[in-house]
């Protein structure tokens, strides 16, 4: 039996206040597939008795933290699309470290990174292109709302097929160790990452500065005053000049002014106006 419309209410406002993740009236199907599993665990397969849990739960519930994981998307793999991090080897980091001078330090802030995949790619490119930044001249701060991915993300271990998506084999065989039914990224890489947990609609630390964030495929997922707030907050933690690359389908055009288009090989990037710090 499908999820009546009082629960996919309940559920859908849960993910809004919470993360302010929004599904639309139509996207039952999804609510009753993400929560299927944590229903079969807790409510004998019942979403509704489930829901009827949920409802119960204190706010800092264990159960409402897997809900919330659950219903959010974590889909992403290395180098995903391919040219963004083509435009970040030939024209980005090169322009961002001219600008910022000999021994300058970049930050790179990776948002919503999912199960590490993306951080993960930035520290590779680093380590085989920028070697001097691979050596401690770059910071990559990577982040999500969800614990478990980022407990993924931590240990580094991923499946066959994880690793067959994106990842090319000379970087897997060189900074990739297999461990039984796992690939073990290398300490060399791990060690260039530092995760946390962070919900982007919450405010955020005022002492940060960054010089790029990765905030891919994200706000494809939030409603348009929602998109504000966010742009608005990484935009006062941005270091001068700094670059925020998006997903292909992802603009600031007509969400934030502050923003100007770089084209960059075959990508389009947006870097801070000078006037907008």
């Amino acid at each position: 039996m499908g999820i009546s419309s009082a629960s996919f209410n309940y559920v859908s406002d849960f993910a809004r206040r919470q993360a302010a993740i929004v599904i639309d009236p139509g996207k039952e199907y999804l609510v009753e597939t993400r929560l299927a599993g944590l229903a079969r665990d807790h409510a004998e397969g019942s979403l509704e008795r489930f829901v009827d849990l949920l409802r119960g739960e204190p706010a800092s519930s264990a159960l409402r933290a897997r809900a919330l994981d659950a219903l959010t998307t974590n889909e992403t793999s290395f180098f995903r699309d391919f040219h963004p991090y083509e435009a970040l080897r030939k024209r980005i980091l090169p322009d961002l470290m001219a600008a910022k001078g000999d021994g300058a330090r970049l930050s790179i802030w990776s948002a919503a990174c999912s199960a590490g995949q993306e951080p993960v790619s930035l520290a590779l490119l680093l380590r085989e292109h920028f070697p001097a930044l691979a050596d401690g001249r770059a910071s990559i701060l990577a982040t999500d709302l969800s614990g478990s991915v980022l407990d993924q993300a931590r240990a580094g271990r991923y499946t066959q097929f994880e690793v067959n998506r994106g990842l090319p084999a000379m970087l897997l065989a060189k900074h990739f160790k297999k461990h039984e039914d796992r690939w073990q990224v290398s300490e060399s890489i791990r060690s260039m990452i530092e995760y946390r947990q962070r919900n982007l609609i919450e405010p955020l630390p005022s002492q940060e500065r960054h010089d790029l964030v990765m905030l891919r495929n994200v706000l494809i997922y939030f409603d348009v005053p929602t998109k504000q707030r966010i742009l608005s907050a990484i935009r006062e933690r941005m270091a001068p000049g700094g670059i925020l690359v998006l997903g292909t389908a992802e603009t600031t055009l007509h969400l934030d002014p502050a923003w100007e288009i770089v084209r960059a090989e075959n990508s389009t990037v947006f870097r801070l106006k000078a006037e907008a710090r």
